[in-house]
């Protein structure tokens, strides 16, 4: 099969994936629709609003409410996710999508009335995402066979970080028929072991390499996938400056404009606030809890990083032994297996709501909603001793939930956490915010996003535990050897010459 027929069968797949997804969007429409019209429009607004007109209108909200929340859940990432992430995933964005319509419909008559009577539409809705969740699933993997895969990294660091692919549900889609371990080969040299395969990983490798591999997916029309570095994630949103003849791309540390740096506080200022009036029950039977547990202070104080690297003192509802760095060592959790954690701790951290005091240092204005996870100072010290541009993730305040809480771990390597923030960064604003807020609830039923550290960690980086002779490989990052420059440079000089 040539590239045109296959750009062909893609652009034929791709369509019939898309009227598959209009079948479930149209489905929830027309649910949400005949239920408004047989209890809500019907039993409990006045008669002189019985038209159609304003029954248009409050479908065509819900309908952009889902679009918006669907694309915030990955509510249609057939193939890649689970069957059961895709049903919540749909289920979260139409829970929040009938609450958005009720509040608006609420408001503006002045006629509050119970949400529980959207429950049987949510439940049918529930049913229709579970079934359309697995057929769906099932007929996107039978139009996608696993594609011959080769998998090209430089150490078994950068093979782990791809150690997903070889689980469900990526290995439905991907099948690693060969595993290449690049040796700061030139492109030309690796070119002949690509011709066959369907589908490229690549991790760690040479930038020169890494572009050449990239052109080869795009004239061969075979998706290529790519760990970034983080000079990638920067360029990301790289700022186009026409300099002479060539084009320039400019770069700069970020600072908020002053129009979204005002929404944004005044934003923070009214969430938290709201947050603490509606939460305050939770957070008081929390603390008791705690408190009658081991007698021990509810609240656990910590200082932690923020904009410029300042330090503040940060708040948390206690999950651990009054005298868990009794040793004076700063150390991350090791999860279900870390024996500091107390019965209530465990139970307020799979559901977050030890992060709940935190709604204080966000009025006090030590903290965002929405930016970087704050980390302690002797963690990020450690951190920068092999990684120094953790620090970049500093440019902007700290935040109670990020990119690297909703699409990584607890656990996630200090190099990962840092490209995830900067993701954030380059792309920050109001709608981005809005997303990664209401993404957030997404993790809350999410094992992973708790998982701890390794026995003998201190550090998501693999900081030994002092006293513990456990061995951690060396972790080598973004770095370019003499060899390979060397090479670029003679390389760069015939071109020239010629």
């Amino acid at each position: 099969m040539n590239t045109e027929e296959k750009r062909a069968l893609e652009r034929q797949r791709k369509t019939r994936i898309l009227l598959v997804k209009l079948l479930h969007f149209g489905l929830t429409l027309v649910i949400f629709y005949i239920f408004w019209l047989l209890f809500r429009y019907g039993t409990l607004l006045p008669k002189k609003h019985l038209g159609f007109r304003y029954n248009y209108l409050i479908l065509a909200g819900f309908a952009v409410a889902v679009y918006f929340f669907d694309l915030t859940y990955n509510a249609y990432l057939l193939g890649y996710s689970r069957i059961r992430l895709l049903c919540f995933s749909q289920f979260l964005a139409q829970l929040f999508s009938i609450v958005l319509i009720w509040v608006m419909s609420a408001v503006g008559w002045d006629q509050w009335h119970s949400p529980l009577i959207f429950l049987p539409m949510l439940v049918i809705q529930l049913m229709m995402d579970a079934v359309w969740s697995y057929y769906a699933n099932l007929y996107y993997c039978r139009l996608y066979p696993p594609k011959r895969t080769i998998l090209i990294y430089r150490n078994e660091l950068d093979r782990a970080r791809f150690g997903s692919i070889h689980g469900k549900p990526t290995e439905r889609l991907y099948h690693i028929d060969e595993e290449f371990r690049y040796e700061g080969y030139s492109f030309k040299t690796i070119r002949h072991r690509l011709e066959g395969f369907e589908a490229v990983f690549v991790a760690g490798v040479h930038s020169r390499c890494r572009n050449g591999i990239a052109k080869y997916c795009e004239e061969e029309g075979i998706p290529g996938f790519f760990l970034p570095h983080v000079g990638d994630v920067i360029l990301h949103d790289a700022r186009h400056i026409q300099s002479f003849d060539s084009p320039v791309l400019m770069v700069s540390r970020k600072v908020l404009d002053p129009e979204y740096a005002l929404i944004k506080r005044v934003f923070d200022i009214v969430s938290s606030f709201l947050g603490l009036v509606i939460l305050s029950p939770v957070m008081l039977v929390t603390a008791l809890a705690i408190r009658l547990y081991d007698g021990g202070p509810a609240i656990y104080k910590q200082m932690r990083l923020t904009l410029d690297g300042r330090v503040f003192e940060i708040y948390k509802f206690r999950s651990m032994r009054v005298d868990a760095e009794k040793d004076g060592v700063a150390r991350l959790s090791t999860g279900d297996r870390d024996d500091r954690i107390t019965p209530v701790g465990r139970f307020i951290r799979k559901c977050r709501i030890d992060e709940l005091p935190q709604l204080v240092n966000i009025l006090k204005g030590d903290m965002s909603v929405v930016g970087p996870r704050p980390e302690r100072p002797e963690i990020a010290e450690q951190y920068y001793t092999e990684l120094p541009d953790f620090k970049l993730r500093l440019q902007v305040k700290a935040g109670l939930t990020g990119y690297a809480q909703v699409y990584g771990k607890y656990n996630t390597d200090p190099y990962e956490k840092l490209e995830f923030d900067l993701l954030y960064i380059q792309n920050m604003g109001i709608p981005t915010d809005l997303r990664l807020m209401f993404a957030t609830f997404n993790i809350l039923f999410s094992k992973e996003s708790t998982s701890g550290v390794q026995e003998g960690q201190v550090t998501a980086a693999g900081g030994i535990d002092p006293g513990q002779d456990s061995e951690v490989p060396e972790r080598i990052i973004d770095y370019e050897d003499e060899k390979l420059r060397a090479e670029d440079a003679e390389e760069v000089a015939r071109q020239w010459e010629d």
